[in-house]
């Protein structure tokens, strides 16, 4: 399993931001296989975390049309900067009591 980090430095978020994220989440979670995704912004930070189940996914995710566009848009309005991390999920394990 492959975990994509995304951390952004908030510039200004609007309606077309909060449409174009849940559009994105439906996008990826329906039609690319991402097995989860969580999105959190505090202040100035925002952090998103998805997973999928291989490079593959995250390649086909990264170059399809509508997301390359959110991608130009977030730079250009949304963020002032952010970074990828793309790594492999070598253990995990839960509690559930």
């Amino acid at each position: 399993m492959i975990v994509v980090i995304f951390r952004a430095r908030v510039a200004a978020l609007d309606a077309q931001y909060s449409a174009t994220a849940a559009r994105m989440r439906e996008l990826a979670l329906s039609q690319f296989g991402c097995l989860a995704f969580h999105a959190v912004t505090e202040g100035d930070e925002e952090v998103a975390l998805s997973y999928w189940p291989d490079e593959a996914a995250v390649r086909a995710w990264r170059a399809h049309p509508e997301h390359v566009a959110a991608q130009r848009v977030g730079r250009e309005r949304w963020y002032h900067s952010y970074s990828v991390e793309v790594a492999e999920v070598t253990r995990q394990y839960h509690h559930t009591p």
